[in-house]
């Protein structure tokens, strides 16, 4: 059967998942994730409420694969510079803070991290989710960089961890003044990422 011969219904299955998300992050966006039905990204996506059920059996996994496909790959993305860069760890450092800023500062990617923090204290298996998926891995990505550069003698040996917390912790609230506080007086995201390695690289406290 030819391209040209398969249903129009068949040819845009594949497409439907997608074109529910849009709705559901549309929708969500708009009214919130508790104020936003079923029936409402149904009418956003212009599929029946059934429909929407084939794919997502709540609005829970709605909001899930919205991390799977918004957010996972920025993490997924920042874990690959940092494999790619093991030669280099302060470079690619700086390369990992300068990406991870200008991503986060696009107000289509945080949406969905914006709604994650509005509902996680009611639902710990999205929080879990999204812990797992996004922070674990972004975490993951910068500890060990930060081994590789204690072995190479450039960082020094603190835990680990807490260095992965205290380089993208700035970020995560950059993005929360200008997505969620309405912050729009900020330097531009270089120049905080800027100022922010160079914290992290020299210390406050002048010697």
């Amino acid at each position: 059967m030819t391209r040209a011969a398969v249903p129009k219904f068949r040819r845009r299955a594949e497409a439907r998942p997608d074109e529910i998300l849009d709705a559901a992050l549309a929708v969500f966006t708009e009214k919130g994730f508790d104020a936003a039905r079923v029936d409402d990204i149904a009418a956003a996506a212009r599929l029946s409420k059934g429909a929407i059920y084939l794919y997502f059996d709540s609005k829970e996994a709605l909001l899930r694969g919205l991390i799977e496909r918004e957010v996972a790959p920025v993490a997924a993305q920042l874990k690959a510079l940092a494999e790619a860069g093991l030669d280099d760890p302060k470079a690619t450092l700086r390369l990992i803070v300068l990406t991870a800023m200008r991503l986060l500062n696009d107000p289509r990617i945080f949406a969905t991290p914006r709604l994650v923090l509005s509902v996680a204290p009611r639902f710990a298996e999205v929080a879990r989710f999204y812990r797992q998926r996004v922070v674990d891995q972004a975490l993951g990505a910068v500890r060990k960089l930060h081994r590789k550069g204690v072995g190479d003698g450039v960082f020094r040996d603190v835990d680990s961890d807490a260095v992965g917390r205290l380089v993208m912790g700035p970020l995560l609230i950059h993005a929360m003044r200008r997505h969620v506080l309405g912050a729009e007086d900020d330097p531009p995201p270089d120049t905080i990422a800027k100022a922010h390695l160079e914290i992290l690289f020299e210390g406050l406290v002048l010697k």
